[in-house]
């Protein structure tokens, strides 16, 4: 029997950015604690898979793609999860985008593609569910943000200052949606060794110099990032808002580790 505070049944979520990843195991965390969840994202094959898994942990989905740029994707997304569960309680925003290239070669393009996505894409979140919460007068927003809104990574200065922009945004909605029942919090993963960064993380000088900064001196495991995405999507977590949650091994502790 867990923590009454910490269950999320009878909560709907939706988690964009939610078919791969850091995205998938927080929506397979929220399906074990309680929660209808929709794991969605651009790619309709992968938002079938994403559901597929959350059924199998025997909980309802729905299979809706979401595209962050495009607005008119996530009212159809949050118009579909009320049809289905009636209104959504929790929203993880979890859709972001890298690219490492010297700062001083950083195209406008690419620049603004990894802002549109991570920052404004947030944003757009944001704004449409918040608004359905606001009306509610409950609601449980988690961000995604990264070791790199606190300190610089080699060469993804786009990433980085986008995360930084996703920090503050989380605390200025905090405090705008604090007496209207919206908690909204940020996780800021430390290194985990997904699909999509392995190559920069395997072997390689990058790799090596992010576990000697890590004091537990290994990445983290995906299924780690769950515990802290339950914490702050359940009323255990009612006053709590505004804030970052380090999921690092230390990282963000550490200054000598030997």
């Amino acid at each position: 029997m867990g923590h009454p505070r910490l269950e999320l049944n009878g909560k709907s979520a939706l988690v964009i950015g939610g078919t791969s990843g850091i995205g998938l195991e927080i929506a397979k965390g929220l399906a074990q604690a309680g929660a209808n969840v929709v794991a969605t994202g651009r790619r309709a094959e992968l938002v079938r898979a994403a559901a597929k898994e959350i059924r199998a942990l025997g909980r309802k989905s729905l299979e809706t793609p979401c595209d962050v740029t495009d607005e008119s994707t996530i009212k159809h997304l949050l118009a579909d999860a009320c049809k289905e569960f009636g209104s959504v309680q929790i929203l993880v925003n979890c859709a972001g985008r890298t690219k490492r290239t010297p700062t001083i070669d950083v195209a406008d393009s690419e620049w603004d593609a990894i802002m549109e996505t991570n920052v404004t894409g947030t944003l757009r979140a944001c704004r449409v569910v918040g608004r359905h919460m606001i009306e509610r007068g409950y609601g449980r927003i988690i961000n995604i943000a990264s070791l790199s809104s606190f300190v610089a990574l080699y060469e993804v200065a786009a990433y980085s200052a986008s995360k930084a922009a996703v920090a503050s945004l989380t605390k200025s909605l905090a405090i705008e949606w604090a007496g209207k029942g919206v908690c909204v919090n940020a996780i800021a993963p430390g290194v985990f060794r997904t699909e999509l960064n392995a190559a920069l993380l395997d072997g390689t000088e990058r790799g090596k110099e992010f576990l000697t900064r890590t004091p537990m001196g290994r990445f983290g495991k995906l299924e780690e990032l769950a515990g802290a995405a339950v914490f702050l999507a359940s009323d255990a977590a009612s006053y709590v808002t505004g804030h970052i949650l380090s999921v690092d091994g230390g990282f963000l502790a550490s200054g000598v580790n030997h």
